[in-house]
């Protein structure tokens, strides 16, 4: 018979003693166990029954607005509207039917779509409508249902329409910034986010004397203030929509530049499309800014680039003359001149520019190895690459404020290719390199204004949330880019370029006399994807200033594949250019001489 510390349990004592022994362990057990619960693993309970009666959301901060230049004064071309959206948490919802009907009838739809979503016992959360007004949102709250809340979120607004789109980005229903300013500084616009958590009853309703309840106020985001000359950057848009139609073009580029400190006064590409509607794009490179990610073999304007290397490297003089044989032979390749250039002469540094020779700007570059030679050497490929690469900074992004730049691409300079002298023969007159327009305008500015390469830039100030004027001030990327006289050779020379068309017959390159005009065109062949080029496609481009002592704007322009009678360049991209300059001068954006 069994017993228990000398008791039987067959008696009633040993019974009575077994279950009491039973009992205090039972009783131990769970004693012990409350214990762990409500103090060693007390924050772990506490946070699951908190999850359970926890609302908690994100409080959007209001972005910041964007403005540009407009005369003597600032004004908004990004603007904000609190609209809402319109939540539901279906398990709280007690007659989904009249819920149903009660929104659609305030914010119209209909209520079996609602219904359904509201009938979602297995999620908390559910969005029923977006963009719904402020007088809509207060009805909707009026209902006083536990089940239903609206959240306030800023979507921008476009006073102007399409302007400066690619410049500008737009704002996704995420409120992240897609494109332009907006992606590339949109941490600067759109502040941080605030935080409401709220205990709730079994209901949903917040228990207002709880002291778990916390807010946690947003930060708004600072407003911005482009260079963009809201004046200048309407018309050449204007421009650039008539041009596009007249030239038959695949795309359109131009850019107005302050030579001086690197503010974009205008930066536009065609075709566009209102950021207000971004949704209704269908072709995701509408939305891109060419001007600053469509990288071109840029034709003959790379020869004003060309000349200043060789002016500054002191391998030849402004007035300088050269027997031209009309070819070079380069690695078993023919490069030769357009007939009308008057085959084998002698010619000067005015004609390679106004004739565009691109037997005169390989010319330059064998004089940068060995003045006075005939022959590509290893040192003018180099001096040549020098001067693209760490002076004009090409192949590398400028770091303009906007997204998606792109490089560019500058052939290295790798001596034992066997086609490297033909390869950068070309590069002198801007084939087998490619260059962003913004690069282009950014390199040639820096010879303009004597040797400064200056970062452009879209960004004039920064206001922040307090009040703080933030001045962008200019930065300088590269110092003594070329000398100080470099700048006052190559004006001249750009001047005689378009005296020379001109006297050719293109009226529309009459400009007053109280105004200086220069610029230079370019017909690039376009690249085959699979190597080579196309026989009968080119670009024009052209790239310029206008000024009145002094150069006061750089224009420049990318036509993409026009389909036009005659030279892209002097058919394709100088008239748009001209058209750009015409507006600047009747408009008065320019200071004549004084």
């Amino acid at each position: 018979m069994l017993s228990f510390v000398g008791k039987k349990l067959s008696s009633p004592v040993g019974r009575i003693y077994l279950w009491s022994v039973l009992l205090t362990f039972t009783i131990v057990i769970f004693g012990l166990r409350l214990f762990y619960v409500q103090v060693i693993d007390y924050s772990h309970y506490k946070q699951a029954a908190l999850n359970d009666q926890l609302k908690q959301y994100e409080i959007p901060a209001t972005r910041g607005i964007i403005e540009a230049e407009d005369g003597s004064s600032d004004v908004p071309i990004v603007l904000n509207q609190r609209l809402y959206s319109l939540f539901a948490d279906p398990p709280l919802i007690k007659n989904p039917n009249k819920v149903a009907t009660q929104i659609a009838n305030i914010i119209g739809g209909q209520a079996t779509s609602y219904l359904t979503e509201l009938k979602m016992k297995s999620t908390q959360y559910v969005v029923l409508a977006n963009k719904i007004s402020q007088a809509q949102s207060d009805k909707i709250v009026a209902m006083q249902d536990p089940g239903l809340g609206t959240q306030g979120q800023d979507y921008r607004v476009y006073p102007d329409g399409s302007l400066a789109a690619q410049v500008l980005g737009f704002v996704n229903n995420n409120g992240v910034g897609e494109y332009g300013v907006e992606q590339a500084l949109n941490p600067i616009l759109a502040g941080k986010p605030g935080m409401l958590k709220a205990i709730t009853d079994i209901n949903g309703v917040p228990l207002a004397a709880s002291k778990e309840n916390t807010q946690i106020a947003p930060t708004p985001g600072s407003n911005i203030v482009l260079t963009l000359n809201v004046g200048i950057q309407a018309q050449v848009e204007k421009i650039l929509a008539k041009d596009y139609k007249s030239t038959k073009s695949q795309g359109l580029s131009a850019i107005v530049m302050d030579p001086y400190n690197g503010h974009i006064k205008a930066m536009a590409n065609y075709p566009t499309y209102n950021p207000a509607d971004y949704q209704a794009v269908s072709k995701q490179t509408t939305f891109q800014n060419a001007a600053i990610d469509n990288p071109i073999e840029p034709g003959s304007v790379m020869k004003t680039l060309t000349t200043s290397a060789a002016l500054n490297s002191g391998a030849i003089t402004a007035n300088e003359s050269f027997y031209d044989p009309a070819h070079w032979v380069i690695d078993g390749f023919n490069i030769h001149d357009i007939k009308q250039d008057g085959g084998p002469r002698e010619q000067n540094i005015q004609s390679i520019l106004a004739l565009s020779l691109n037997t005169g700007a390989v010319w330059m570059l064998m004089q940068m190895g060995d003045k006075g030679q005939t022959v590509i050497t290893g040192k003018g490929i180099n001096t040549w690459h020098d001067y693209m690469v760490k002076h004009f900074l090409l192949g590398q992004p400028t770091g303009i404020e906007q997204g998606y730049e792109a490089s560019g691409y500058v052939p290295p300079p790798n001596l034992n290719d066997p086609s490297i002298n033909l390869r950068y023969a070309n590069t002198a007159f801007g084939q087998g390199v490619s260059v962003t327009a913004l690069q282009l305008v950014s390199a040639l500015s820096s010879v303009i204004n004597g040797g400064t390469y200056y970062q452009p830039t879209l960004i004039d100030k920064i206001i922040t949330p307090n009040g703080k004027v933030e001045i962008n001030k200019p930065k300088i990327k590269e110092r003594n880019v070329v000398s100080p006289k470099i700048g006052p050779e190559l004006i001249p020379l750009m001047e005689g370029v378009v005296k020379a068309y001109l006297h050719g017959g293109f009226s529309f390159m009459n400009f007053p006399s109280n105004y200086i005009v220069g610029g230079k065109t370019g017909t690039a062949q376009v690249a085959k994807p699979t190597g080579g080029y196309y026989a009968n496609i080119y670009n024009g481009t052209y790239i310029g200033f206008v000024g009145g002592d002094r150069p006061q704007y750089m224009v420049v322009v990318y036509n993409i594949k026009p389909n036009i009678t005659g030279y892209a360049g002097s058919f394709g991209g100088q008239p748009v250019f001209a058209d750009i300059v015409h507006m600047l001068i009747n408009e008065g954006y320019v200071t004549p001489k004084t």
